[in-house]
């Protein structure tokens, strides 16, 4: 198997995506996350112009990850100045990692209309400031800005700065589509030629075109042997490269190593774990890792499925650390309703009186207004009960919500709950912003003293829908809430003509599937 290295940027150009903002923590949790799948190079920041990531760097000096290189990043050479004179190269310096990676100017329209340098000055930015490093024992990885764009408008200069980083001692010339437009069929041919000439190659693309996963594999196949991106795309603009995509169409379709084969199912678990930590939804159609990806609907589908799992599904689900769903509606077959009940008890036979009747009883909740299409925890539970194979974990005395006005800071409702714990009656009470937020507090206070695991748990979505508008404000209601412990994502549903009762079931069903799978 031909070695792929992989190279994290998660941490620096993913960093620049809208909306996120690590702090130290975040960027030493996600660090250690990529390390354990086993990633190459994990690029964490730049120095020179971020002091958290000094303060990231400080951590980890004197400290060893299992398997990857610390990366500092920054660029070359200020024009006019020598790379010792140049601050932001003592600070690639300070930062202690054994590797940096820099980034120089290879289209020259940069050079001259946005640089504002000499195309011969800009070439000597790069070939001083990586023989400056390496003069100080770095290894240096060069990422030639923009060099498709430059390739396309002056292929002989875009050539002549990955020369001036070859002279300069670079160890890997890393060709990025900066703009994220190039199709294919470009990526392709530029990197066959540059491969031809150069040993040592990497692909550095953009989401902008909606095609960076397509173009970092090409590339692969056109010769490069290092790939840079983020831990699922996201970054500035659009985005970059995927690398939960890259790595498993390359290691298991493609015949690639890219990180060590027993790892291969952290996949699952490390996207969400990142997506978590920088505050961010997965989303459940994400490649290879996200909820929806190995879910099936059509009853021709899940029929196949059950039969031949490679009827329908590229991969298998376990090789990547995901699931298998089968998705109850309207145009599931009999294979999907068996399929979910014998992950409950395996002795229910297809056609049987249990099959039978819970069918039925699916059915008639749909008619009521549930749907569990979109909630695989609520469905769960339900066919527990129906299989008497549930005891409720507490029981609801009373609640009752009060919302008010004018508002108050962090608080628009107040809840106070009753429910009974093995026999013991117990009261909480608390404020939120609405009145599900102060119903979902309440609930969860007067549950912790039996069950802490709880603590962990908290709604990441809430939806409500009118299911007819034929009686107004008496309308029925459905509300689907998805819920986490930060590691794994589930959804529940609740239906009625009263938005606060239908709220209440679905958050019942997220606290008591919680209890029931730990």
């Amino acid at each position: 198997m031909k070695k792929i290295v992989i190279f994290d940027s998660t941490l620096r150009d993913g960093a620049q995506a809208p909306g996120i903002s690590f702090s130290v923590g975040d960027k030493i949790k996600i660090a250690e996350a990529l390390d354990r799948l086993g990633v190459d190079y994990i690029e964490a920041g730049n120095p020179g112009s971020n002091p958290k990531d000094l303060e990231f760097f400080e951590y980890f000096k004197g400290k060893s990850l299992q398997h990857a290189k610390l990366i500092a990043f920054g660029s070359t050479r200020r024009k006019g100045i020598l790379p010792e004179e140049d601050n932001n190269l003592k600070a690639l310096l300070s930062a202690g990692t054994d590797s940096v990676c820099i980034f120089g100017k290879s289209w020259d329209f940069h050079v001259t209309n946005i640089l504002n340098a000499t195309l011969e000055e800009n070439l000597a930015m790069i070939t001083d400031t990586i023989r400056f490093l390496r003069d100080n024992g770095k290894e240096v990885i060069f990422d030639a800005e923009h060099f498709f764009d430059g390739y396309k408008n002056n292929a002989s200069y875009a050539m002549a700065a990955l020369d001036a980083a070859v002279a300069g001692g670079a160890s890997c010339l890393v060709l990025c589509d900066t703009n994220g437009g190039c199709f294919p069929s470009e990526i392709e041919a530029i990197v066959k030629t540059v491969a031809a000439k150069h040993p040592s190659v990497g692909i550095h693309t953009h989401n902008d075109g909606e095609m960076a996963v397509a173009n970092s594999i090409v590339a692969v196949e056109a010769g490069a042997n290092h790939v840079q991106g983020t831990f699922t795309g996201f970054g500035e603009r659009c985005g970059n490269a995927n690398l939960s995509a890259i790595i498993p169409s390359l290691q298991i379709k493609a015949g690639y190593a890219c990180i060590p084969a027993e790892n291969m199912p952290l996949l699952t678990e490390t996207a969400r774990y990142i997506s978590e930590t920088a505050n961010l939804s997965l989303s459940s159609r994400a490649a290879f890792v996200g909820r929806n990806a190995f879910a099936h609907k059509a009853g021709m589908h899940i029929d196949g499925v059950t039969k031949a799992s490679t009827s329908f599904e590229h991969v298998d689900p376990e090789a990547v650390g995901n699931q298998r769903q089968y998705l109850i509606s309207e145009v599931a077959g009999g294979s999907a309703f068996l399929a979910k009940m014998q992950k409950i008890d395996p002795a229910i036979a297809k056609g049987s009186p249990e099959m039978a009747a819970i069918i039925q009883g699916i059915k008639e909740r749909e008619h009521m207004g549930y749907q569990y299409e979109g909630a695989e925890a609520s469905l769960s539970l339900f066919i527990r009960k129906k299989l008497g194979k549930f005891k409720p974990s507490f029981k609801l005395v009373n609640f009752r919500v009060i919302g008010e006005r004018p508002y108050d800071a962090g608080r628009s409702a107040s809840a106070r709950i009753c429910i009974e714990v093995n026999g013991q009656r117990v009261f909480a009470y608390d404020e939120g912003i609405g009145p599900v937020g102060a119903l979902d507090k309440a609930l969860r206070k007067a549950l912790y003293e039996f069950f802490p695991v709880l603590k962990d748990v908290y709604l990441t979505d809430y939806k409500v829908r009118v299911l007819d508008n034929k009686h107004a404000t008496e309308s029925m209601i459905r509300v689907l809430l998805e819920s986490t412990d930060g590691k794994d994502t589930w959804t529940t549903v609740g239906a009625s003509g009263d938005i606060l009762d239908a709220s209440y079931q679905a958050l019942v069903d997220s606290i008591e599937y919680k209890l029931k799978m730990s």
